[in-house]
C-alpha cells in the first residue's frame, strides 16, 4: 500500500459555483514544482482540467483519485514553474 501526502487540500463542495475556479487556480499558481494538491468536488471537474489545460500547458498532472458518484477526488501537481513557455519538456515522454 501507498500512502499518498498532499500539501494541500481543497474542498470546494461548499462554496458557490463562481467561487470554485479561481480557488483552485491560486491555489495552483501557488504550488511549488513538485507539490501537489487535492482537489475535493461534487461533480467531475473535467471544465477546470480544460481551463488550466488552455492556462497551463504542461505544467501540471491531473490524477483522478475518485470519480462520483457523489464525490470526486483529483490529485493535482505542479510540474513545471509558471511563466514558463509551456512547451513540453519531454521528460514524460509527450504524455
Amino acid at each position: 500500500m501507498t500512502l499518498t501526502t498532499f500539501g494541500t487540500k481543497v474542498d470546494v463542495r461548499e462554496l458557490a459555483p463562481r467561487d470554485r475556479h479561481p480557488l483552485v487556480r491560486s491555489t495552483f499558481r501557488s504550488l511549488g514544482v513538485g507539490e501537489t494538491m487535492e482537489l475535493i468536488n461534487d461533480h467531475d471537474p473535467r471544465p477546470l482540467y480544460e481551463q488550466l489545460q488552455a492556462e497551463a500547458p504542461g505544467q501540471f498532472g491531473w490524477d483522478y483519485l475518485q470519480s462520483g458518484p457523489d464525490l470526486w477526488r483529483v490529485r493535482i501537481a505542479k510540474l513545471a514553474k509558471s511563466g514558463s513557455d509551456g512547451r513540453c519538456c519531454g521528460g514524460c515522454g509527450g504524455a
